[in-house]
């Protein structure tokens, strides 16, 4: 087990806010993860910013922001952190790296995105900027245009997998009904998911509207303490393994079926932790297109390579599967702001092994949960294994 334990949390709703900035998002969340510790701001020893940005804010030197919370964060070791999609993951890991090392006891981590008043076709040339831009920076398309690519050679491979993405659709959408920070709350059904129409088109190779994760604004928050402080605090949750694998950022230097970093990740921290895949209460995994959850499937183990289509087709990845996949409703419902959507996973995960998920989102007693978050077409990856203190 790692030595650092989440005491405290906190998550904006998901969407579209014209009326916030990334600055009022971080300020929001960083008061109120501290409350919900009970950490006095003065106390807190560093500061974790997980922001991507790419284009999405004019302003791009936002780790200070931060300390607009609370003028007691003045001066405080601040960083702002970024690897692509799996930013939030990346700062969460870094607070812990810090705990760890002794430098602090105290982190606070805040992962934030506004990209919503970015114009359409800026936001898909921003997306693509976490791509490898001399192979694939004219996809069209933009990033639904790169696994759009990945989705056709695995149908080229292993059949068509159209019902399996569907269903992996159908899952996500209807597990974020019960998640009020979710952006879109609304069970769509397998049905349509499946069918191509006028209100679900296809975005990218075989890759339909609902094979894509939302273009978001959010912000969520984390406080990191030492084990022994834990152990004083009113809720834990401690982080029992962690673990990140980066892969070559071309596609053509790897097998792009293989998302062979996930599975590094996910064998170091079940290692790590002295765990076997099945002993997870659930996982929460980076649905950012239904193909890529399709895929980890396999990376994290749960069936062998081509296989994934299992999972969901005979219901192992249900809230009442043998190892439930996205109960928050995942990237596909929640939304993904790209900076927030790692810290939103460990946010999640904690809520439920405290036993204070929402009503319906709520699982029956987990004891261990684990998250993978992902930057670009498995290039960072990043596992994090998360217990209940008590």
């Amino acid at each position: 087990m790692t030595a650092a334990s989440i005491v405290g949390w906190a998550h904006t709703p998901f969407g579209k806010f014209d009326a916030e900035t990334v600055e009022s998002l971080v300020v929001k969340v960083a008061n109120e993860a501290l409350a919900d510790a009970g950490i006095a701001a003065g106390d807190v020893d560093e500061i974790m910013l997980g922001h991507f940005n790419a284009g999405f804010s004019p302003q791009d030197f936002t780790a200070s922001l931060v300390l607009q919370a609370n003028p007691a964060l003045r001066f405080k070791p601040t960083t702002r952190v970024e690897n692509a999609c799996a930013t939030g993951s990346a700062a969460v890991h870094q607070g812990i790296r810090a705990i760890e090392a002794g430098a602090a006891k105290i982190v606070l981590v805040v992962g934030v995105e506004q990209m919503t008043r970015t114009p359409g076709p800026e936001i898909g040339k921003n997306l693509l900027k976490a791509s490898y831009l001399p192979e694939d920076g004219d996809t069209v398309g933009g990033f639904a245009g790169v696994f759009g690519k990945i989705a056709q050679s695995y149908f080229q491979k292993y059949g068509d997998q159209s019902d399996a993405l569907a269903m992996i659709a159908a899952k996500n959408h209807k597990n974020g009904v019960a998640n009020p920070y979710a952006q879109m709350r609304k069970d769509f059904g397998f049905e349509f998911c499946r069918a191509e129409s006028e209100k679900n088109p296809y975005v990218a190779g075989p890759l339909k509207r609902t094979d894509c994760s939302l273009v978001s604004d959010g912000a969520a928050a984390l406080v990191l303490t030492d084990a022994e402080t834990a152990k004083t605090m009113a809720k834990a949750v401690n982080v029992r393994a962690t673990a990140h694998a980066q892969d070559f950022l071309p596609m053509s230097k790897r097998d792009i079926l293989q998302f062979e970093g996930c599975t590094t990740a996910w064998q170091r921290a079940l290692q790590k932790g002295g765990l076997k895949l099945t002993d997870l209460s659930f996982v929460e995994t980076h649905d950012c297109f239904t193909v890529a959850e399709l895929i980890e499937y396999e990376a994290m183990g749960l069936t062998p390579k081509g296989q994934g289509a299992r999972a969901i087709l005979e219901g192992w990845t249900q809230k009442d599967g043998k190892l439930p996949v996205n109960p928050s409703g995942g990237l596909k419902a929640k939304g993904h702001p790209i900076g927030a959507t790692g810290v939103s996973m460990h946010v999640m995960s904690a809520m439920q092994l405290v036993g204070q998920a929402p009503e319906g989102m709520q699982l029956k007693n987990p004891k261990l949960a684990g998250i993978f978050n992902m930057g670009g077409a498995a290039v960072a990856n990043y596992v994090s294994v998360l217990e209940p203190s008590k």
